[in-house]
């Protein structure tokens, strides 16, 4: 430390300070921090150790002979932004009237609103921008402050207004939260997720990299604007990918942190100071740090601190303390502020405690994140984030502001409503207020307000309103048919997993002249596993630096390559990076209009378990493309064990309704399911919904992989069931066998078996989803639940078994409760076998004896299901279980070494 070191030529130290400051008057702090970075990097190469300091003094990164001219009407734009916060409010005290009382979030919008009303008026840019337009991740707790802001622009009315909350109940129903599906000309990214927000900021402005050095769009005039709460990030998804933000240059993002000390319980940090803390971690993950502490009226207190007692007090005192001086008023500041020092509580002796109450956080100042905003914009090479210190419930009054209950109060008592107006200065009267306690009206100032005129004028110079999402839908002019003429061969002897074979076609598709540069493969550090490494050399990994560096397998082949033109989303060892990834290029149709196709492929287990949230958020999004479970299977991945095996993502994907999801078992399935997924999505005059996402789980189990067989039934591998093997006799006794994925083939097995040792005669059948024959069910029974008096519908499933000669049993790789899901509509005793419980480390076809779902097991929950009929003795089941011996589970058991 400098202060341990002792000055051996105090008179050179001072010339050097001395230079320092000429140097600073002459050319200015810019040209100062240029020529100390290059000095400290020299330094570094000629090992002279530097101790690395992390955190600055508690006070704003810009001083205030730095700051830029404001540009805009002040006074103006605080009339509108005192509108907004009004019918902010009102809003949500509104929604808490009587018979209705949904809730809302008052305070959060409180503490934001000066941090967005500075980029509405005068950084972002709208969708129609020459450059077109900024990505704004706006805090979804503070959704109100949007709303109010559409409905002083006219976007919104005030009937809109009173059905936030009331999507069902209303004709103009808001949603909560930034949700797009819910709302799809409006929001564009759903973030009251926390976490997932920053996540998919990051990798927003990550994909414009992408976009305009693949040379798909000029994205050079796109900024990313995240604003996130401090409590917020907490969470791991928060922090976990600033990194990789820092690692590509991103310097067309830009975090605002907005420090209002609280989460939703209490302080963020009651013993330590968050700002401080975040500084220190973002400056540690390569970003650029501005914070914005204090308001201008700071500025001469600072000004006159020369012995910095100021700046100590503020450096020492905690978020706690902080908090609890806004939920007071000015003479407890002074005493318990200013009071800790003779000579800070000298400072104020002459103000009143008024004056004092009315110094500002810098995060409810213009022109300090004014300032703070246009350094972001101007700085180049990093990502920046601005911390913007602020006060949860601000001009709410004493019963919300700093408060630690203020994020679940809901509504303004009728003397908080009368406070907030006086101090918003709106033209309501006592009278309005009183005559509907608890349902203050709405303000919206004549259409030729001059205030509301400017505030018009700002948006249309900066490329119109915001949030907004555009109706984008591009379409691809042909859907190739050549990728996919491979999946329908069969691999004649060879054993060809199914993994191997959709890698295939995925590259034929890339190989495509017309639509090959739409298809984003993004891949979390596993090509190799999935045999994508093939693909580096020709379509190469993206990264915005390129590849600098010789590769070590340079001379081979298949040699790593990464290039700014590359193709292939490569995030490393980071499912929620590349689920981020998903997100931002399904949805680069509506954002850019350009038709991306991203496929994500990961290790199946590490899906829907370990990004669903994320996955939900992309269906949130409207996103469109391709998510690829590989290696699925509870004992098809042999030797990893439990944390790898997945026997339940089927199950969980079921739930999100964003996502048709399938698990074939031969390649010539996969053909159709794939094309029809491009053609949905992308295809021209199909009336489906085309923002959708496929789920298809692949195996690395090799197979033969059959032909395409004549008079494939072709809807039915679409609609989720159809027949691979008939019966082949009119006589005998009968069965039905359902499998999926590798399931198939050992039910064909279980098949011969039947037919060889027990003269049953059954057919199998290829379920390629059964979530889509649930869905399908479950939207018959609707029907027919809520149209008594129309035709009776009949279930996809019930229709393709009717007939069929039952028991009918299902096996699969699957936990049995995926098989579950369409025992309502089997017309017939159904059985299921299932991998229930958690993996095991052993071969395929050991792990298969243990969970009961291998061949054998299946013939004998056949044969059980026939006894169960009366249709054999009961005898037969303990025959058949001796004779496949289904308790040996040393069936695959390696000989003994000899030592």
């Amino acid at each position: 430390m400098l202060s341990q070191v002792p000055d051996n030529d105090p008179d050179e130290t001072q010339e050097w300070i001395d230079s320092l400051e000429g140097l600073i008057a002459e050319k200015g702090a810019p040209r100062a921090r240029y020529l100390l970075l290059h000095m400290l990097d020299e330094a570094r190469r000629r090992d002279v150790s530097i101790p690395l300091e992390t955190t600055t003094p508690y006070i704003n990164s810009i001083p205030v002979e730095q700051e830029p001219y404001f540009p805009g009407d002040e006074a103006m734009e605080k009339r509108y932004r005192m509108w907004i916060r009004w019918n902010a409010a009102a809003m949500v005290t509104r929604a808490q009237r009587p018979g209705v009382g949904v809730g809302g979030h008052i305070s959060s919008y409180a503490s934001v609103a000066t941090l967005y009303e500075v980029g509405f008026n005068h950084f972002f840019r709208g969708k129609h921008h020459p450059g077109g337009g900024d990505h704004v991740f706006f805090q979804g707790h503070a959704s109100p402050g949007n709303y109010a802001r559409a409905f002083v622009e006219g976007r919104l009315d005030e009937d809109d207004l009173d059905g936030f909350r009331q999507q069902a109940s209303t004709d103009h129903g808001l949603p909560s939260y930034p949700h797009p599906r819910q709302m799809d000309w409006f929001w564009e990214y759903p973030t009251v997720s926390l976490g997932l927000g920053p996540a998919a900021a990051i990798y927003q402005a990550w994909v414009d990299k992408y976009l305009h050095l693949r040379g798909l769009k000029d994205t050079s005039q796109q900024h990313t604007w995240a604003f996130i709460g401090d409590g917020e990030m907490d969470e791991p998804e928060s922090r976990g990918l600033l990194q990789m933000a820092a690692v590509q240059g991103l310097d067309n993002l830009t975090f605002v942190v907005n420090c209002n000390l609280q989460r939703l319980d209490g302080p963020v940090r009651g013993n330590g100071q968050i700002i401080q803390e975040l500084e220190a971690f973002f400056k540690g993950a390569g970003w650029n740090v501005i914070k914005v502490i204090w308001g201008r009226g700071w500025d001469q207190l600072l000004a006159a601190d020369k012995d910095h007692a100021l700046v100590n007090i503020m450096n020492q005192t905690l978020d706690g303390d902080y908090q609890t001086f806004r939920a007071n008023d000015g003479a407890y500041v002074r005493e318990h502020f200013f009071g800790r020092d003779p000579r800070t509580k000298a400072m104020v002796e002459n103000w009143t405690d008024d004056q004092i109450w009315d110094l500002r956080r810098g995060g409810h100042d213009y022109r300090k994140l004014f300032a703070a905003y246009k350094a972001a914009m101007e700085h180049t090479g990093q990502p920046t984030v601005i911390l913007a210190h602020t006060i949860k419930g601000y001009a709410l009054g004493p019963s919300f502001a700093g408060r630690n209950a203020t994020h679940q109060m809901k509504k303004l008592s009728a003397d908080d409503a009368k406070l907030l107006r006086d101090r918003l200065q709106i033209p309501i009267s006592d009278e309005e207020l009183d005559k509907n306690p608890g349902i203050p009206p709405y303000y919206r100032p004549a259409d030729d307000d001059p205030a509301l005129l400017y505030m018009k004028e700002r948006r249309e110079a900066l490329g119109g309103y915001l949030p907004e999402r555009l109706p984008n839908n591009p379409k691809w002019e042909t859907i190739p048919e050549k990728p996919f003429k491979s999946l329908a061969k069969g691999s004649g002897s060879q054993k060809v997993a199914s993994t191997m074979a959709f890698v295939r076609a995925l590259k034929d598709l890339m190989r495509d002249k017309e639509v090959g540069k739409y298809v984003v493969p993004i891949i979390p550090d596993e090509a190799r596993t999935f045999g994508l490494d093939s693909i580096f050399p020709s379509a190469k990994i993206f990264n915005t630096h390129g590849q600098n560096y010789t590769s070590v397998d340079a001379d081979m082949m298949l040699s790593y390559k990464e290039s700014t033109e590359g193709q292939i989303l490569h995030t490393g060892i980071t499912e929620a990076g590349s689920a981020a990834a998903l997100q931002v290029a399904g949805t680069a149709y509506t954002t850019h209009n350009i038709p991306l196709l991203p496929v994500y492929i990961f290790y199946s287990m590490f899906g829907f378990q370990r990004t669903g949230d994320q996955f939900w958020a992309a269906a949130d999004m409207l996103a469109k493309g391709f998510v690829i479970g590989a290696t699925a299977g509870r004992t098809t991945l042999t030797g990893e064990g439990l944390q790898h095996l997945d026997g339940h993502s089927q199950l969980l994907a079921s739930t999100n309704d964003g996502f048709v999801s399938y698990d074939p078992a031969y390649a010539y399935e996969m053909k159709y399911i794939f094309k029809d997924g491009i053609q949905r999505m992308f295809g021209k005059d199909d009336p489906r919904d085309p923002n959708i996402l496929y789920y298809i789980t692949v195996y690395n189990e090799p197979i033969v992989q059959p032909a395409e067989p004549e008079n494939l039934d072709v809807e039915g591998v679409l609609r989720g069931i159809y027949k691979v093997d008939d019966h082949t006799n009119s006589g005998g006794l009968k069965a039905q066998i359902l499998a999926s994925g590798v399931g198939v083939p050992w039910a064909r097995e279980a098949r011969q078996l039947l037919a060889d040792d027990w003269g049953v005669d059954a057919a199998v059948w290829s379920v390629t989803s059964w979530n889509e024959l649930r869905r399908d069910g479950v939207a018959a029974d609707e029907h027919n639940f809520l149209h008594p008096n129309e035709e009776y519908r009949h279930p996809y499933v019930s229709q393709k078994l009717a007939g069929s000669e039952g028991p009918f049993v299902a096996t699969s790789d699957w936990t049995s409760m995926v098989h579950d899901q369409i025992r309502p509509w089997i017309p017939g005793r159904y059985l299921t076998l299932g991998t229930d419980g958690f993996g095991i480390s052993d071969t395929r076809r050991a792990a298969r004896r243990y969970f009961h779902v291998d061949a054998e097991s299946t013939a004998v929950r056949v044969l059980q299901g026939l006894v169960y009929d009366g249709k054999l003795d009961h005898s037969v089941l303990q025959q058949a279980i001796d004779k496949y011996k289904l308790f040996d589970y040393k069936i695959d058991a390696a000989p003994k070494l000899e030592n």
